[in-house]
């Protein structure tokens, strides 16, 4: 499997076309807590996106926006379901972590819910460690926040 990356932002059609499948998951997955969570991850004016495709056909997508001078944050994580469990999600992320590098930042963190085990299970197996709740997400039961220096 030869996966070609785009980098690109959030005007990119491809990127938006996955980004509605992404909230369309996150809407069953969340239930009534949907509506919180979906005001955090609007896509609007994010800099830094990924697309992968495999062949011609997009397969995953991600990015990353600006938290503070060091840190960038990890944002809109997914990859079809047909095409999980292929290590593709992992790629994804490397090449976010390398983006964030090149932008001359030293961390990423993200949030994920406790209802997609699959996630959680990715940042750790990605050397991604838990940190205590930040930002919108500090009093949030359903919430895990992770942090990786690069």
């Amino acid at each position: 499997m030869i996966l070609n990356i785009k980098r690109t932002d959030s005007a990119n059609p491809d990127f938006q076309s996955l980004v509605k499948k992404l909230d369309a998951e996150l809407a069953q997955r969340d239930g009534a807590e949907h509506s919180f969570f979906a005001q955090f991850n609007k896509i609007e004016n994010i800099k830094h996106a990924v697309v992968f495709y495999e062949g011609n056909v997009i397969v995953a997508c991600g990015a990353i926006k600006q938290y503070d001078t060091e840190t960038m944050e990890v944002k809109r994580m997914y990859v079809l379901p047909e095409r999980r469990g292929k290590g593709i999600a992992s790629s994804v992320l490397k090449e976010l972590e390398i983006w964030t590098k090149e932008s001359g930042c030293s961390k990423c963190i993200l949030e994920t819910g406790k209802r997609q085990p699959e996630a959680i299970s990715l940042y750790k197996k990605n050397n991604y460690v838990v940190i205590p709740n930040y930002g919108q997400y500090k009093n949030i039961d359903n919430s895990v926040c992770f942090q990786k220096e690069l």
